[in-house]
Parts: structure tokens; C-alpha cells; sequence
């Protein structure tokens, strides 16, 4: 490797950090407007919503920067499967904020970075540096933390919240999407390859949610402000540009790296909800949301 080519590889890097700083900050409002909304509409409704508006959104983008095409279709059958583990990690992120308090549910989302280190590991053959190992087992501990409340009676008894416990089902999908992203990847521009893979979420989620009749049922005139708030926020803010930014960083990071930034999520949430006047959670809790954040400081020194 060249010196033009190891200066190139380390823009890209920084290009990539600074794509899932942003994703952090994006994704963790989320999960408190996810909160205010989940109880008012169907998880797979909500969700087939935004993620239509969301592919249109891309779609209108792609179009207009670097364009779509039939050579993008090459292999159809990875944006279905793309699109239907993306739907399970979204599903059961609003079956869990309707079971568990927002915080909660963000800390559980730090788990992922320690399974996409796995999954990159079986996909990609990608190997986690005795640092990276360190600094997972710090996030975990500290999302562990968090999970059980703070309360060891509870940790050492494994009492598990549902909410938690349904999360974490949906951030093992979240983990195996990220190196799966790279490795289906064959060279499609990261706008057009998010469009197809967004276009996919929302077919699977409407085939859903018309099988289980919530897309029908739901009155969306009689909806309130808050869950449409909630929709076109994420739509745009957590779909459109999540997906993106997932994709664009996914290409020059390793998997455990992208997902590393996941660690930030619950100090957002927490900054979130306190800016929503509900006020900070208890101290001892605040004590694992910080090892999440110090996990992903020793994950991303080596940058």
C-alpha cells in the first residue's frame, strides 16, 4: 500500500466516523418520539409508513445524484433479505419503547457493537484487536447495567424486562445487517444501494402489517399530532439517513467500529429526554450509560 493510498484509506475512515456521529445523534431522538408514539398505532403500520416516505425521500435523491439502474438489480434477492432483517430490528424497537422506558431501550441497542464484532467476524473474517475486545466488554457491562435497572438483586436473578428482552432480538438483526451490508455490496453507489434496500423494509412491512390487518385498521385521520411528529421524524431523520449514513460508513469501517457509535446512543437519549422535561434517570443508572460511552472511546482510539 502506498503512502496516497494510506492517507486516502484514512480520510475515509474519518469520513466514516464522522457519518455515525451523526447517525448517534439521529437515531438516539427516535427512540423518546418513538416512546410518545408506540402505543398509539401498530409497530409494523408506523413503521410501513415512514419507510415509504422514507424510499421515496432516497429514491428522489438517487435519482437526481448518482442515478438508478437495471445493473443495480444485478442479484435482487439481497435487498429482500437487507430489507426484511432491518424490518424485525424497527418492529421490535417499538414493541420494546411500548414495554420499557426509552433509556432502557437505547442501552440495549449498545449490545450491538460486541454481536456485529461476531457477525464480521463469521461474514468478514474481520478481528477484533485486544482494545476492541476491552472496550466491548466495557459496553456490555454497561448496557448490562443499564438492562437490569441498576438493580444487582435483579442481574443476579436474571430478571430480564420484556421490552429489554424483545430489543435485544432486534439488535442481533441490527448486528448481522451491518457486515451483511458489505459483503452483498458489489459496488452500488451507497444513495442508490440505501433506496433499494429502504424500497425492500417498506414492501416487507406492508406485506406484514397488511397480514396482520393493522394497516387497514388503523383510522390514520384520527391519529395524533405526536405519532405523525413521529412518522415524517422518522422518515427522514432516522430512516432516510440512518440507512445512509450505515451504508456510507459500513464501506470504509469495520462492522464492530460502525456500530461502535451505538454506544452513544444512550447518552443522546438521555440528553433527549431531559430537553423533553422528563428529566434525567437515576444516578446509578447514569453510571452504565457512562461505561457505554468510555466503551466507545476505547473503541475508536486506535482512530
Amino acid at each position: 500500500m502506498t503512502a496516497t493510498d494510506s492517507v486516502a484509506d484514512r480520510r475515509g475512515a474519518l469520513k466514516g466516523h464522522a457519518a455515525m456521529l451523526l447517525f448517534a445523534a439521529a437515531i438516539s431522538v427516535s427512540f423518546s418520539l418513538g416512546d410518545r408514539a408506540a402505543e398509539l398505532i401498530a409497530p409494523e403500520a408506523l413503521n410501513a409508513l415512514r419507510f415509504g416516505i422514507g424510499a421515496l425521500v432516497l429514491g428522489v435523491i438517487a435519482a437526481l445524484g448518482p442515478g438508478l439502474s437495471r445493473g443495480q438489480l444485478a442479484a435482487p434477492w439481497r435487498y429482500p433479505l437487507l430489507g426484511g432483517i432491518f424490518a424485525v430490528y424497527f418492529v421490535l424497537m417499538f414493541v420494546a419503547l411500548a414495554l420499557a422506558e426509552p433509556v432502557s431501550v437505547g442501552t440495549v441497542f449498545t449490545l450491538t457493537p460486541a454481536m456485529a464484532a461476531l457477525f464480521g467476524w463469521l461474514l468478514l473474517r474481520q478481528r477484533a484487536t485486544p482494545r476492541m475486545l476491552l472496550a466491548l466488554a466495557i459496553g456490555a457491562a454497561g448496557a448490562v447495567w443499564v438492562i437490569f435497572r441498576a438493580d444487582l438483586d435483579a442481574l443476579l436473578d436474571l430478571r430480564v424486562g420484556r421490552g429489554e428482552a424483545v430489543f435485544a432480538v432486534g439488535c442481533a438483526a441490527h448486528a448481522l445487517y451491518t457486515p451483511l451490508v458489505r459483503r452483498l455490496n458489489r459496488g452500488e453507489p451507497p444513495l442508490a444501494f440505501s433506496f433499494w434496500t429502504t424500497a425492500s423494509v417498506c414492501l416487507v412491512l406492508v406485506a406484514g402489517s397488511a397480514a396482520t390487518g393493522s394497516l387497514f385498521a388503523t383510522d390514520w385521520a384520527a391519529l395524533p399530532p405526536i405519532v405523525w411528529a413521529a412518522v415524517l421524524y422518522l422518515a427522514l431523520g432516522a430512516t432516510a439517513l440512518t440507512v445512509y449514513l450505515v451504508q456510507f460508513a459500513t464501506m470504509r469501517l469495520p462492522a464492530a467500529k460502525v456500530m461502535a457509535y451505538g454506544y452513544l446512543v444512550p447518552s443522546f437519549v438521555t440528553l433527549w429526554e431531559a430537553l423533553f422535561g422528563f428529566g434525567p434517570p437515576p444516578a446509578a443508572v447514569l453510571a452504565g450509560v457512562a461505561a457505554t460511552a468510555l466503551a466507545m472511546l476505547l473503541l475508536l482510539a486506535e482512530d
